[in-house]
């Protein structure tokens, strides 16, 4: 499997992610700049995170402006599998990808540590290899993760099943404690916490490496069948 991580000017997190994917996963991964006009060679999207663009305006609102982001519609639309953590969640609330938008923190200052979630849904293709109901830890990072959408889509994203990880003890003020969702098709998931930085034991835990390892287990599996 091919993975894309694209590098906005303001990225901090691409390094983690690419290593997650070919030092933990041993898969193909490429670097791709946010002008690039043409994904189609890469099977899976990764927006790391950071502060693209410097988060003028609101974090991810110049972001969804950029070439790359109608390429990463694009692959959304074709089915295959878009990550965004962290500011790359912002990006994709932004570009529409994701319903909902993202507030400054309850506490109106920037939260870096190590929280416990848990699984609400571990039939996507983004968490097949954890259990209904598991407790992880993942660290976060960020200053505008609180997440929020009006009661009719909160409804949707219940009844659909689109709620994929919530905290178990909220660090934000995250309406429903959410801290992850995935798109109706369930292809395209958007967290704040970094699951890339879990991936080794070295780093202090790797809860996160099931996450990734979902994802190539699903489009291999996928493409065996299609095959």
């Amino acid at each position: 499997m091919k993975f894309a991580v694209v590098v906005f000017p303001g990225s901090n997190c691409d390094i983690d992610m690419f290593h997650a994917i070919k030092d933990e996963l041993g898969e193909e991964v490429e670097y791709v700049w946010h002008d690039v006009k043409n994904l189609d060679e890469f099977d899976g999207i990764l927006l790391p995170g950071g502060f693209s663009y410097g988060d003028y305006l609101r974090s991810g609102a110049i972001a969804r402006f950029s070439n790359v982001m109608q390429e990463v519609v694009k692959a959304a639309e074709a089915g295959k599998p878009v990550l965004g953590v962290c500011n790359g969640f912002q990006i994709l609330l932004e570009s529409g990808l994701l319903p909902g938008a993202m507030r400054r923190n309850e506490s109106l200052k920037f939260i870096c540590k190590p929280v416990q979630l848990k699984v609400e849904n571990n039939e996507t293709m983004f968490s097949s290899e954890y259990s209904q109901g598991e407790v992880i830890m993942i660290p976060i990072a960020h200053g505008e993760g609180n997440y929020y959408c009006d009661q009719e889509t909160l409804q949707q994203l219940k009844d659909n099943n689109q709620i994929v990880f919530t905290y178990d003890n909220n660090p934000n003020g995250s309406l429903e404690n959410i801290a992850g969702i995935v798109n109706e098709k369930g292809n395209v998931l958007g967290m704040m916490p970094h699951p890339e930085r879990a991936v080794d034991e070295l780093l202090g835990g790797a809860d996160g490496l099931k996450l990734f390892k979902s994802i190539v287990k699903q489009w291999r599996e996928a493409n065996v069948i299609n095959a």
